[in-house]
């Protein structure tokens, strides 16, 4: 079929291009072959078509051309073929020459999901249904209440450090569209996406999942969000390449980087975006409120309002810069955060201001100028981001106003061998020297997701490691590669005294199968700076060596597509002479995860 809508969109070219122009050379254009090909050897090309004669050279002769289709049979006269089976539209041809498929199958043409028009011409409807399965045996450091505990001969500031997750996700998603996106950007988009999800905690104490010791060491929860619900205007076209510019209103997912790095989250806001110059330049304007989220599922909370915390974004990006086939984007982004009010998540907890230094009301105006790249320069893969981050915060340890001025860096190159990459990860956040001066140096995202370094797989980056005595603060949080001394990433605010981070690490992904994956990764993870560690423990020096985060997991896409996703991982930290200091040399930590994923 492709090839007939080729060969026809080849005749269309050259019959429009012929018309009122001078017949063009048979042998360069290769004119004379198409008729051939269509009505069978009996075709003259040189009845049709008049060669160019050559200034100086005498006219050339006719060939002896051999019949090519011998008993070639002339095609039958319309009126024998008799009347065309009428076609409603170009969408249902499959339909009309007897292939039909049911409403379920999303391999095949579907109505449901977008193949052809829901009704008139060019609305579309798509049916999103997503189930995500987690389950998650890990270890972590947990704090005992000395006042609550569950067992009468603890004598420690730890308990046990074995726990158990079970989180299960529903998603089930909208999408009307009115126009033919093959070549371009829908007209008009509406979508809406909810999430229904259940979750259920164990550890081996009580005052860990909740404030109250009666409620126990385990934690059943559910809550249903809006993840999606916005409006989406394409304003117009530009060129007759479809470059167009348009605007998006409502709840919507956004990322300001390639990896996540600064702010990926799915917010309340308005976006004006488009492209230029057949793609190569694109931007984006956007302006975010952002949302509480549930608790314990990480998820909006539209029924309880919005946060004081606005976020500004503007960025370009330029494709095939500075050589083909890698994309630079600037951007700048600003963050205005007044969240004054004190704030306590559902388990009892303290969010705002986190529970650190003078535990006092902050506000912060932070704005972050950036550089991102993706792409490869031949074999190289690489991925880079560097964030300079200025403006001034209520200090954390001090209660009075402080200048921001931070860093980060990090970038990630892979080379690829047949069926192996192997990458090379490397990343830098500055740390505060002294969280007592006027100058905040701790480099803090916004709401960061990192794709990078193992991702989710990695122990570091997926659990979030309590800091002892820190009351509900964690040293590094749920998804978060940053040890920004937070609540929580989703509740609490931004902290730029925190002890910042350095971590190279080295990996590599192996197809074993075009089904199968096997992605193993190795971190090594130090404190840019410990003084501010120091102070929030009360505790004397603290070493700057984290540990030795070591990952890997086992991907599997059974029917070769992203419909189903089944991955197992194992994690483990060996802990440095930091972590050490921290929580005692008497354990490793350990991750396990099973994450199942099924799409329609």
């Amino acid at each position: 079929m492709a090839r007939r809508l080729l060969l026809a969109l080849s005749i269309s070219g050259l019959l429009a291009g012929s018309a009122g122009a001078t017949p063009i050379d048979a042998e360069l254009a290769g004119w004379q072959n198409l008729p051939s090909l269509l009505y069978g050897g009996n075709y003259d090309p040189w009845e049709s078509a008049i060669p160019r004669r050559r200034p100086g050279h005498p006219a050339p002769t006719r060939p002896d051309f051999p019949d090519r289709n011998p008993g070639a049979i002339e095609p039958a006269p319309a009126d024998v073929i008799g009347e065309f089976v009428p076609v409603p539209d170009r969408w249902r041809i499959m339909e009309t020459l007897g292939f039909k498929y049911p409403w379920y199958d999303p391999y095949n043409q579907n109505v449901f999901k977008g193949d052809k028009p829901i009704h008139g011409e060019d609305w579309f409807l798509s049916l999103v249904g997503i189930s995500d399965t987690v389950t998650e045996p890990r270890s972590i450091p947990a704090p005992t209440g000395i006042t609550s505990s569950e067992d009468p001969n603890q004598n420690d500031i730890f308990s046990g450090i074995d726990q158990t997750i079970f989180a299960q996700t529903f998603l089930a998603g909208l999408i009307y569209t009115k126009g033919d996106t093959t070549f371009r950007p829908p007209d008009h988009e509406y979508r809406l996406t909810l999430a229904f999800n259940y979750n259920r905690v164990d550890v081996d104490d009580v005052r860990i999942l909740q404030i109250d010791p009666r409620l126990g060491n385990t934690r059943d929860d559910g809550f249903v969000a809006v993840q999606e619900l916005f409006y989406d205007r394409h304003l117009r076209n530009i060129g007759d390449r479809y470059d167009f510019d348009a605007i998006r209103f409502g709840i919507q997912p956004f990322s300001s980087d390639f990896r996540g790095f600064l702010f990926q989250d799915l917010q309340l806001g308005v976006r004006l975006f488009g492209n230029r110059d057949n793609n190569r330049w694109q931007y984006n304007l956007a302006w975010f409120r952002r949302l509480e989220k549930d608790t314990n599922s990480g998820l909006n909370d539209v029924g309880a309002g919005l946060r004081d915390d606005d976020v500004i974004i503007a960025n370009l990006y330029r494709q095939d810069w500075p050589r083909l086939g890698f994309t630079s984007q600037a951007t700048i982004v600003h963050n205005r955060n007044r969240d004054t009010d004190f704030f306590f998540d559902e388990n009892g907890f303290i969010a705002r201001p986190a529970s650190l230094g003078t535990e006092s009301p902050r506000e912060y105006d932070a704005t972050y100028v950036g550089y991102n790249g993706d792409g490869h320069f031949g074999r190289f893969n690489l991925t880079a981001s560097a964030y300079y981050l200025f403006g001034n915060n209520t200090g954390t340890f001090t209660g009075e106003d402080s200048d921001l001025s931070a860093g980060f860096v990090a970038a990630e190159g892979s080379i690829d061998f047949d069926w192996v990459r192997t990458r090379l990860s490397v990343a830098y956040a500055s740390g505060d020297k002294d969280p007592f001066d006027d100058k905040s140096q701790g480099y803090d995202a916004i709401f960061e997701n990192p794709i990078f370094a193992g991702a989710d797989t990695s122990y570091w980056i997926r659990q979030n490691v309590p800091l002892i005595g820190g009351g509900g603060v964690a040293l590094a949080g749920r998804n978060s590669m940053l040890p920004s001394l937070r609540s929580s990433r989703e509740l609490g605010q931004s902290n730029f005294e925190n002890p910042g981070l350095r971590l190279i690490g080295i990996g590599a992904d192996f197809d074993i199968t075009p089904e199968s994956r096997i992605s193993a990764n190795i971190n090594e993870l130090w404190f840019d700076q410990t003084e501010v560690l120091e102070v929030a423990r009360n505790q004397g020096r603290i070493d700057r060596h984290i540990g030795t985060d070591a990952s890997v997991a086992w991907i599997w896409r059974p029917f070769a597509t992203q419909n189903a996703v089944l991955r197992l991982s194992g994690a483990v930290l060996l802990p440095g002479e930091g972590m050490k200091n921290l929580y005692g040399d008497d354990d490793n930590y350990y991750s396990v995860l099973g994450n199942f994923i099924f799409t329609y």
